[in-house]
């Protein structure tokens, strides 16, 4: 069917059905898989944040420059609400709600293997010996304690469904920080699908995936 009065499409790396609530303090939005949130290097373009900008920026009025801030951030390859807020007010409110562990965050993954349910709670730490990161005392027998700058991280895992080779799991947050759940789930011996960085341990049947 064609409507010739339908309003027109408008092109670009996000559609506008992204942002699925806006008001005067926040924005929420589905970041798509393959964008960055952020950018974290000079010359990337079309970020979550720039996207969404351009597009708050096409509804609003003449002239209208939203500012956004940016309070939690989601991986390149991770699809899922994200929030941003519109004025320091917001953002301070959000920053406090993260910080208390007040806001509930669930993830869902399929990882390798028989995922049993879980609590796990580490300490992060930005190089475990190898160059990635990954928990204190995991991959080298700790010496000494806990370093200064290690993150105390907790991840609930809970298996919701059997799958070939694999289980879909629903991950819980605690704390959020940096690959928390890719790499409490490659040290449980669990990987996500589609790992490539915290996989490298892993010994079992690997499930090709992007």
């Amino acid at each position: 069917a064609v409507d010739e009065r339908a309003p027109k499409l408008r092109g670009g790396p996000l559609p506008e059905s992204a942002i699925v609530y806006a008001d005067r303090d926040v924005v929420v939005v589905d970041k798509p898989v393959g964008m960055l949130s952020i950018a974290y290097e000079p010359g990337d373009k079309d970020t979550l944040v720039d996207c969404t900008r351009a597009l708050l920026r096409r509804s609003g009025p003449r002239g209208f420059d939203p500012e956004l801030s940016v309070v939690h951030r989601l991986d390149k390859e991770t699809s899922g609400l994200l929030v941003f807020a519109r004025n320091l007010d917001a953002k301070r409110a959000l920053a406090d709600r993260f910080r208390a562990h007040d806001i509930e965050r669930l993830y869902n993954a399929i990882a390798h293997g028989v995922v049993p349910s879980r609590r796990i709670e580490t300490d992060l730490i930005s190089d475990r010996g190898d160059g990635l990161r990954g928990s204190f005392g995991h991959f080298r027998r700790p010496k000494g304690g806990v370093p200064a700058d290690a993150k105390r991280s907790i991840t609930h895992v809970r298996p919701l469904e059997a799958l070939a080779g694999s289980t879909l799991v629903e991950c819980k947050l605690e704390t959020g920080r940096q690959h928390q759940i890719r790499i409490h789930l490659s040290e449980m011996g669990n990987p996500l699908v589609g790992e490539r960085v915290y996989i490298r341990d892993y010994e079992g049947p690997r499930i090709d995936a992007p």
